[in-house]
């Protein structure tokens, strides 16, 4: 009886061996899993901008903000990390389900796998969406120093958002449900759109610190 080979962790690897394995002529990792990285260093960057704010004197009136901001954003991070994983899952899953003898079972399999693909994706969204809004709730409590690497962290979250968007149009025609399908590429259109919107807001709201 053979086991199931053990999912590689590849976060665990080195940034070079990561960028390499992306680069190499194999599916994974892929642009999922990628979008979930470039969502981990969008927390990160955020979580660096609070971090060397607070505990100033000048930002002492926020600390409490700080406090439950903070959290959420290391929450994030580790959830953007899990998702990698999850992608990397969710196509072996799907490798799975094609390989199977032609039938209703397969057929079946193929769905659920599909149905993962893209769960994965608008999770993914959804919470890059949740980190802007908290990244944009730190625009007028962050040090000027630090405004160019919380734009910054807004940036890479509305890429995590337009890179889950690509997965989510490129896997939805397959599904049996043609209804469903055409939902969800809306739903992640409408996400797309209020990624930029924050993302556009920020940038205005810090002009004068960043001209």
């Amino acid at each position: 009886m053979t086991q199931n080979k053990p999912q590689k962790d590849y976060l665990a690897e080195p940034v070079r061996d990561f960028i390499a394995a992306t680069a190499a002529r194999t599916p994974t990792p892929g642009g999922g899993s990628v979008a979930g990285v470039v969502g981990a260093l969008a927390a990160a960057l955020g979580e660096m901008s609070l971090n060397y704010t607070r505990g100033k004197k000048k930002f002492a009136a926020h600390e409490e903000h700080y406090a439950q901001v903070a959290p959420r954003l290391a929450r994030a991070r580790g959830m953007f990390e899990d998702l990698v994983a999850d992608d990397v899952a969710a196509y072996e899953l799907y490798c799975k389900a094609t390989a199977m003898p032609d039938g209703d079972e397969k057929d079946a399999a193929v769905q659920v796998a599909l149905a993962a693909s893209i769960d994965v994706p608008r999770e993914a969204a959804k919470l890059a969406l949740a980190l802007l809004g908290d990244l944009q709730g730190l625009a007028d409590k962050c040090s000027r120093w630090l405004v160019s690497d919380l734009l910054a962290a807004a940036a890479l979250a509305v890429a995590t958002v337009r890179l889950c968007d690509y997965n989510v149009r490129i896997n939805t025609p397959a599904l049996d449900d043609a209804g469903q399908a055409a939902e969800l590429r809306e739903s992640s259109a409408d996400d797309v759109k209020h990624a930029v919107r924050v993302h556009g807001q920020m940038e205005r709201q810090l002009r004068e610190t960043l001209p």
